[in-house]
């Protein structure tokens, strides 16, 4: 589906995330890069797709596109492409942007030349993520003009707008979605595509004011002010703003994914009143604001999160005298937390506007279905890594444990996994830990986790000769978010050839002297490296090897391998249930006695290992 926003047609169904690559590619995209996060993947998967499917057809893509080792990095690449005056699009999700802050705030002082588009994907209600932040607030902390989408089409033609506001006020632009835009598929008309446009290099004209030391920043502040005194001026004008005249002198102000909410349950419910829909919300359109609020004597503001909106509203009227009552968080339904969602908008309303809501609405179509939480899939390696560390660390061993697939790890039956805030947070929550009590600590990070933010807790773990066991758990992909690259793979983004970086090798040259490799699925291998792990005195690296096992899945079909089950002797099994404190999906109890789903089977044989009566064998062997 991805490759469906090369189409020739005039209009296709697109994913939010979709739509915006197709904006890029309308807008000549030169320079694209990413550290993977949902819920904004899709777009630079897309980019990615793209420059696999044209180099297999023997055509050289247009734009180069790079899965960098983290978001700063990704940040950085792009504004020096930007400011050598090509084209770039960065993304990443919400906490993404926590990382590249750094690059991100001081970036606005420096500005760019090419348009730079930097695409934040928040996530209310934290679908897949530790937290759900508001970025707006990004917008106002760095100075930055931001557009906010409602649907694939505003994605699509938001884009394209963005490229040409940065380039006009030479500032790089936020472009602010939510999980409900980024995966909601639309119509999306297309606009042309230079098909024959060909891979550019920019230039870089050196200027004192691009380096900033303080006596620069000093000077560079100023003119980011001035510009965007220009950009309220852009947002007057913007299509994307505007206010749609109803009846009435009570008004809505909304934003993003809300403003279907708002539309739909304004028709729904009869309401007559005027709405301020805003696309561009940094800066605001000041003037249209400032009408919108003499025209009403009640305003509600409709917005997923934090009162970025209302509170900039109510600063307003206050401004220019207007004692209008603006209503927001707390009125209602309406609350800081998670998204929002018609039923919610519509009570609200009707609250507000005195009309009957039918209760419950959707009580039709709801239907009730089983928890299905995730979990690691049969055979992933994490697992065996997991139990084995179960079997020799002490009982009040702590485990901090990181962004990633193995996450879940802190379910049970392993209940791996006490302690989490961000991307890298392991190790150094590890080095506390270990200082603090006296307890063991055994930490965990992926191998792409370990590139983007595992390395320089390490370095402080060796350097301060803290007591802790790191484990990196080295899948050979970025698991979790689809599959990505990472610097330690041999392919790149574009399906081109890349260095690989061994992990292991890495972590010597940080200083660690002792590190064992193991293969996870070697469960008394892996069980022997913990325990020598724990021993040692210092810090220690364990590295558990082995691909993620979708991928060995995908391999072993394309070489026509037959992947055959393991089944229980039932003549053998003495039902002491050891095998269902693994924890595989591919187990469940039939009539009280444990069992294997030879569908969901991927034919690991860690649990063969794990039964002590030979009860476990492969269906070929019995």
């Amino acid at each position: 589906m991805q490759l469906d926003v090369l189409s020739k047609k005039r209009k296709e169904l697109l994913l939010g995330n979709e739509a915006i690559v197709r904006g890029a590619l309308e807008s000549g995209i030169d320079v694209a890069t990413t550290y993977p996060g949902t819920p904004s993947s899709e777009i630079a998967d897309t980019f990615s797709e793209i420059a696999i499917h044209l180099k297999n057809k023997g055509e050289e893509p247009s734009f180069y596109f790079q899965y960098s080792t983290n978001e700063k990095v990704a940040l950085e690449f792009a504004a020096a492409a930007s400011v050598a005056g090509l084209r770039s699009l960065t993304c990443m999700k919400h906490v993404g942007l926590n990382v590249a802050s750094d690059a991100f705030i001081t970036y606005m002082y420096v500005g760019c030349k090419g348009g730079h588009l930097i695409v934040t994907a928040d996530d209310p209600s934290c679908h897949s993520s530790q937290n759900e932040q508001d970025n707006r607030y990004y917008a106002i902390l760095a100075n930055s003009p931001m557009l906010e989408p409602s649907s694939p089409q505003e994605a699509k033609d938001m884009t394209i707008s963005g490229f040409k506001i940065s380039e006009e006020l030479r500032l790089p632009v936020l472009l602010r979605t939510t999980t409900r835009l980024s995966h909601s598929r639309g119509p999306v008309s297309f606009g042309k595509i230079n098909w024959e446009k060909k891979k550019k290099k920019g230039e870089f004209e050196k200027n004192p004011l691009m380096v900033t030391v303080p006596a620069v920043a000093r000077k560079c502040h100023p003119i980011l002010l001035k510009k965007m005194e220009r950009a309220e001026k852009i947002s007057e004008e913007s299509r994307f703003n505007k206010i749609i005249e109803m009846d009435g002198n009570r008004g809505i102000v909304t934003s993003g994914v809300s403003y279907n909410y708002v539309m739909e349950a304004v028709e729904d419910l009869g309401i007559k009143c005027r709405i301020l829909k805003l696309g561009m919300t940094n800066p605001l359109p000041k003037k249209m604001c400032e009408e919108f609020i003499h025209s009403c004597r009640e305003i509600i503001v409709v917005e997923e999160l934090e009162p970025f909106l209302e509170d900039r509203f109510k600063a307003m009227a206050q401004e220019i005298g207007e004692k209008v009552k603006i209503y927001g968080k707390g009125y209602g339904k309406f609350t800081h937390l998670y998204e929002y969602d018609l039923d919610i908008v519509e009570e609200t309303l009707g609250k507000m506007f005195g009309k009957k809501v039918k209760k419950g609405r959707g009580a039709k179509i709801k239907v009730k279905i089983p928890s299905r939480p995730p979990t690691l899939c049969p055979g992933c390696p994490h697992r065996a890594a997991f139990y084995a560390v179960k079997k020799v660390a002490p009982k009040n061993a702590i485990f901090p444990t990181d962004i990633g697939c193995y996450t879940l790890g802190k379910d049970p039956p392993l209940e791996i996994g006490d302690f989490l805030l961000c991307m890298g947070s392991n190790a150094g929550t590890a080095c506390g830990f270990s200082h603090s009590t006296d307890q063991k600590v055994v930490s965990f990070m992926g191998d792409s986790t370990f590139f983007h933010a595992g390395m320089p807790a390490i370095i402080n773990a060796v350097h301060h000769d803290h007591d802790c066991v790191i484990t990196i758990l080295d899948n050979r992909t970025t698991a979790m978010t689809g599959h990505q690259p990472h610097p330690g793979i041999e392919e790149d983004g574009m399906g081109g050839k890349a260095v690989p970086i061994k992990v292991e090798e890495v972590v010597k040259g940080l200083g660690v002297k002792h590190v064992q490799i193991v293969n996870p699925n070697n469960l008394e291998e892996t069980k022997k490296a913990f325990k020598n792990a724990l021993e040692y005195e210092g810090t220690s690296v364990v590295v558990a090897k082995a691909p993620c096992i979708l991928l060995e899945l995908r391999k072993k079909r394309r070489e026509g391998k037959e992947i055959i089950p393991y089944v229980i002797d039932r003549e053998k099994c003495v039902g002491c249930d050891e095998c269902m404190k693994f924890g595989c999906p591919a187990f469940y109890i039939d009539d009280g006695e444990p069992s294997i789903d030879e569908e969901q089977c991927t034919s690991c044989g860690v649990c063969a290992q794990i039964c002590r009566f030979d009860a476990i064998r492969r269906k070929d062997e019995l």
